[in-house]
């Protein structure tokens, strides 16, 4: 699943297109994808015109003139990609890094005059929601998420306090859970933790306040390096344009098994905590006794 930097990352590329267009139609295939009354998309969709774009964990806000937004969740394997008419028509031009589009994954796509944009999803779990705009907040989704981590609401004594609520799971779980902090997932939890020299497995019991704050200062660091470098392409993501992001190829732990800490030079091992792949050194993550 996308997490926090891929999103942001999708985010940055539509606030940079999306602005002043206005939606002329829309196209979707299944009620699933696009779960909304046709009364309310004729009302507050068509016709609209786009103001901003902005993010709540991993999901995305698109706002509309009408006052209504569209709420986007990529899930697993979900795709926002802009694409401008002038690449249609004949073989529908492409740049290699995306398959023409739309394909047999568009599940949603709005024309937007002299654009259009697209909503892919291989396996069917994202969606693309139309809601009053001052509802979003209080859905139930919203209201039981965590603080964004780059935000100025959360600093490292609040993170510890957050952490503190999961005292007896492991703190890769309490970083997984949306409810303790927003947009972290499986990819930026092993990254963080291997900064800090912290073991996934440890109990946030254990924990010292010392030990979460200089992985609060850790996890901040990797999620901007993320961002910076367009995100992480693992597997299915790409960023508003059809491009993927390079951090992968920076990362030090996540998807390095079996190859050498760059740090301590120790081989980097792959378990399974709080039921997700974990990549760990354990010589440097000391295992919890």
């Amino acid at each position: 699943m996308p997490e926090l930097p891929e999103v942001e990352t999708v985010r940055l590329g539509l606030q940079r297109l999306l602005p002043s267009k206005r939606i002329a139609s829309v196209w979707f295939d299944t009620e699933k994808s696009f779960p909304n009354a046709t009364a309310d998309v004729e009302s507050f969709l068509i016709g609209a015109q786009i103001t901003n774009v902005e993010r709540r964990a991993k999901v995305l806000i698109i706002n509309l003139s009408t006052d209504y937004s569209l709420l986007v969740h990529l899930k697993m394997t979900g795709q926002l990609v802009f694409v401008g008419k002038e690449r249609f028509g004949a073989g529908h031009p492409n740049d290699s890094l995306i398959n023409p589009l739309p394909d047999k994954s568009t599940r949603v796509s709005l024309d937007l005059g002299d654009a259009v944009l697209y909503f892919n999803d291989q396996r069917k779990f994202g969606w693309v929601r139309l809601l009053p705009t001052v509802e979003i907040p209080n859905i139930d989704f919203m209201k039981k998420l965590g603080p964004e981590p780059l935000s100025s609401d959360i600093n490292a004594k609040l993170f510890h306090e957050r952490l503190a609520r999961r005292v007896g799971t492991t703190i890769k779980a309490a970083l997984l859970d949306q409810s303790v902090i927003a947009g972290v997932g499986n990819i930026y939890a092993d990254e963080s933790l291997w900064a800090a020299q912290i073991h996934p497995a440890t109990r946030v019991r254990d924990l010292s306040e010392q030990q979460t704050s200089l992985l609060f200062t850790e996890l901040q660091a990797v999620l901007r390096l993320s961002i910076e470098k367009g995100g992480s392409s693992d597997r299915n993501y790409v960023n508003a344009e059809g491009k993927k992001g390079s951090y992968i190829s920076f990362a030090k732990v996540f998807r390095r098994e079996g190859q050498a800490c760059p740090r301590c030079g120790s081989t980097i091992e792959k378990t399974r905590v709080a039921g997700r792949g974990t990549h760990v050194c354990t010589t440097c993550q000391k295992e919890p006794v």
